[in-house]
């Protein structure tokens, strides 16, 4: 569930803008198959941005306890990046979603390009209506895709359908910690506004899985081993620039600066485990 106050994203105008970002990063040369925040174990933890981004992926994998005989949607699986990674370190089958014709194409590429492409399958849906029969899948990660759903108890609803019974659910959303405000913070709300985001009730979010027909497995504030160190990582000045393209966001100061959230730190990250009784 999500403010009432907040704009719901249309989900044809966030495949425009994936549509957009992804060709941008791809003609400049500023490509990653990783569009998602980093996550660093410690404080004091040296991993580059890149291993950290990597790392948030392997701290899904962790917890959707899959191997080789599973069958994994990747709800909203970008350029394809994270579903590869579970190809590969575990050997199960992924089919990815996403709503964008380019990060599709992208993403099946890639794993093409890996020698995946028989363990990893990338398909245009729109999660809100998933294509697939009842009980389809073992698991189902969503690594910072629900955020531009437009309901996220419908697509919840879907995600236990399409599981079968003990099927897990795995994913990141981001909410807004502090208690809410009559205004949100101005680079909270030109974030949300410009890639069509909403922020999740955090209070509401037990009811929301067991409405929909899921059970909570864990739900974690993660905000402080992800969201401030990948502002101030991605705000490090690059020959005189920031670095949004670390994460795909290249050439659209009109979209994202990532020195506008340093220090917000009321903008936080969810990590949420259900599974279907």
């Amino acid at each position: 569930m999500t403010d009432s106050t907040q704009t719901l994203p249309v989900p044809e105008a966030v495949g425009k803008l994936y549509d957009r970002l992804t060709l941008t990063a791809l003609n400049d040369g500023t490509f990653n198959p990783n569009i998602h925040i980093g996550f660093w174990d410690t404080p004091d933890s040296t991993a580059t941005l890149e291993e950290a981004v990597d790392r948030l992926t392997d701290v899904l994998i962790e917890r959707l306890l899959v191997d080789d005989s599973a069958h994994v949607l990747d709800l909203g699986c970008g350029v394809g990046g994270p579903g590869i990674r579970v190809a590969r370190e575990t050997g199960a089958r992924v089919t990815g979603i996403s709503i964008s014709q380019e990060q599709v194409k992208t993403a099946n590429r890639l794993a093409a390009e890996a020698g995946l492409a028989d363990r990893a399958e990338f398909r245009h849906a729109d999660a809100m209506k998933l294509p697939f029969e009842d009980g389809t899948f073992d698991a189902v990660m969503a690594l910072e895709s629900i955020i531009h759903m437009p309901d996220r108890e419908q697509v919840l609803t879907e995600v236990a359908r399409v599981l079968r019974p003990g099927g897990r659910l795995v994913l990141t959303d981001v909410f807004e910690r502090a208690p809410r405000k009559a205004v949100t913070h101005p680079s909270i709300e030109k974030f949300c506004r410009n890639f069509m985001v909403t922020l999740a009730d955090a209070d509401d979010y037990v009811a929301m899985l067991h409405r929909a027909g899921l059970r909570l497995r864990g739900l974690l504030d993660i905000t402080e081993h992800t969201m401030q160190r990948t502002f101030t990582e991605l705000a490090r000045p690059t020959a005189g620039a920031e670095r949004p393209e670390a994460l795909g966001q290249t050439n659209l100061p009109d979209l994202f600066r990532p020195s506008d959230m340093v220090g917000v730190d009321e903008f936080g990250c969810l990590l949420v485990a259900a599974v279907r009784p």
